[in-house]
């Protein structure tokens, strides 16, 4: 029996779960949240920077997935200065670099589905 079948719930940051995968992707998962970390994963990033590297998001929701990734402790936001124009960055912690190795095996998958059962397109 593995760890994640020992009780009939798991109990995250007073969230209950059914299973341990489903509080993996209450963390990680939509379409967004493993895009930003994956954009993190080699280097920190201003906000501008990560809005270039995902042109399919809207600033709201780049925002909105920014500020849940930081409240789950994935990311961490750095501002410096003390008036406009703030210079804010955006980089992994400790506990978001842990999904690195989670991140190379779907970017693997992803490259796979993309060569047997579809096609590399540039910009629309």
């Amino acid at each position: 029996m593995g760890i994640e079948c020992q009780s009939d719930f798991i109990k995250v940051n007073n969230k209950l779960y059914p299973c341990t995968v489903s509080a993996a992707m209450d963390l990680v998962g939509g379409k967004w949240k493993a895009v930003i970390l994956y954009h993190l994963k080699d280097a920190h990033k201003r906000y501008t920077e990560l809005r270039k590297e995902l042109p399919g998001v809207t600033e709201r929701t780049l925002s909105l997935q920014l500020k849940q990734l930081e409240e789950d402790e994935l990311i961490t936001r750095q501002v410096y200065g003390k008036k406009p124009p703030l210079k804010v960055v955006y980089s992994l912690t400790d506990f978001g670099r842990s999904f690195t190795p989670v991140l190379d095996a779907i970017l693997g998958w992803g490259n796979q589905i993309a060569i047997q059962k579809g096609e590399f397109v540039n910009s629309l």
